[in-house]
């Protein structure tokens, strides 16, 4: 056997073992090792709404589709989110009338439940896809009502493009680089989609650093030197994760865009690191 394809045969096997270990909670990374603070394993029955005592929901259409020209109304019915019976949270973008809206989805938060500074962030998610879906796992500074986005940061640990399900983005924002300016990398596979299974992402954060995972492979580094305004990521943030429908980001939904569309949560993890 040629060389080359026996160590990629070798590399791909170690990827898959690896995205197959349970997460303990305390976990050890190279360099680094963590303790768990905080989680949300989703277990609970069928339709269940999220734990109340960690989460909470934006409703409605915000200001200008959220910001951004989405099209999606955000609800907290167990259409548009719930459990699945089987320990994952769904969170449903569904095609239809609703409150002068076309389309549904939600979008749960931490926001003064739940903030956390430095450590490791995770969560196992399988994503949906098609044109116009746009699924995020993401925070935001917890002064955010203070100083408004983008002085109060925002870390996008994942978001995808249902047109390029192959495809995730790792990003920040922050003064003087939000928006079309933001600081972003994309992670990708040749021969995958991340519809098709569970992956991990997750950051890695320290006082003058993030670093961004896919199944624990490092693929973007962010430090105060590579963004063009202020560092804001020295204070707690907020944990975020929805799907939307539409908007600047991701384009119009086709007809050929399947509904419903859920992304499904395996659970979410924040850690702190042990010095």
């Amino acid at each position: 056997m040629n060389i080359k394809i026996y160590m990629y045969l070798i590399v791909s096997i170690t990827i898959v073992l690896m995205t197959q270990c349970e997460v303990d909670e305390v976990q050890e990374l190279p360099g680094r090792k963590y303790e768990l603070v905080w989680s949300d394993d989703f277990e609970g029955p069928k339709n269940a709404a999220p734990d109340a005592g960690k989460w909470k929901f934006d409703l409605g259409t915000g200001i200008n589709g959220w910001g951004n020209g989405e099209f999606q109304y955000y609800t907290n019915r167990p259409e548009n989110v719930g459990m699945d019976g089987n320990g994952h949270l769904l969170i449903t973008a569904r095609s239809e009338a609703f409150a002068g809206s076309n389309f549904t989805s939600a979008r749960i938060k931490t926001q003064d439940l739940f903030a956390h500074a430095y450590g490791r962030i995770e969560a196992r998610i399988k994503t949906p896809y098609g044109p116009g879906i746009w699924p995020a796992f993401w925070m935001l500074g917890d002064n955010i009502d203070e100083v408004e986005w983008p002085q109060c940061g925002e870390i996008d640990i994942m978001e995808l493009r249902g047109q390029e399900p192959n495809v995730i983005n790792g990003t920040v924002h922050g003064p003087g680089y939000s928006g079309g300016a933001s600081v972003t990398k994309t992670f990708g596979f040749v021969n995958d989609r991340f519809d098709n299974d569970f992956h991990v992402f997750a950051v890695e954060w320290g006082e003058d650093y993030l670093d961004f995972f896919v199944d624990n492979t490092l693929y973007h580094r962010i430090t105060p030197e590579d963004v063009s305004g202020e560092w804001v990521f020295n204070r707690p943030f907020f944990i975020l994760l929805n799907v939307a429908v539409g908007g600047n980001y991701v384009g119009f939904p086709t007809p050929q865009t399947p509904f419903p569309q859920s992304m499904s949560i395996d659970y979410v993890k924040a850690y702190r690191e042990i010095k």
